[in-house]
């Protein structure tokens, strides 16, 4: 059995209310993250824990770990996968850019 402390400090709620932002030492190492109650047919993305709030310190509390998930065991760090930057797309990105060429296409197509 592993000695060191895992311990998470409840930040606060997530943006849509229904989990609880949290950083959680544990072995040499500190993580931020979210926990989330379990739904019925939704995907594990992470561990399943317990919380165990400490007496007089509501926010803080001890990680019983129930499963661990086999990819959230691997090594968290980023990897690259390509040179150069991040290639983000999100509906702001794909709308301005509908925007910007969307225009230049119609004004190439014959009349």
């Amino acid at each position: 059995m592993n000695s060191a402390p895992d311990v998470v400090l409840i930040q606060g709620r997530t943006e849509d209310q229904k989990g609880l932002r949290v950083l959680r030492a544990r072995a040499d190492r500190l993580e931020l993250g979210e926990v989330r109650p379990l739904e019925q047919g939704k995907p594990i993305l992470g561990d399943v824990v317990k919380l165990e709030p400490r007496p007089g310190l509501p926010f803080v509390c001890d990680v019983k770990t129930e499963f661990r998930h086999p990819e959230a065991a691997q090594d968290t760090a980023p990897r690259r996968r390509h040179p150069g930057p991040a290639q983000v797309s999100s509906d702001a990105y794909r709308s301005n850019w509908d925007a910007i060429w969307s225009q230049r296409r119609s004004s190439e197509e014959p009349n």
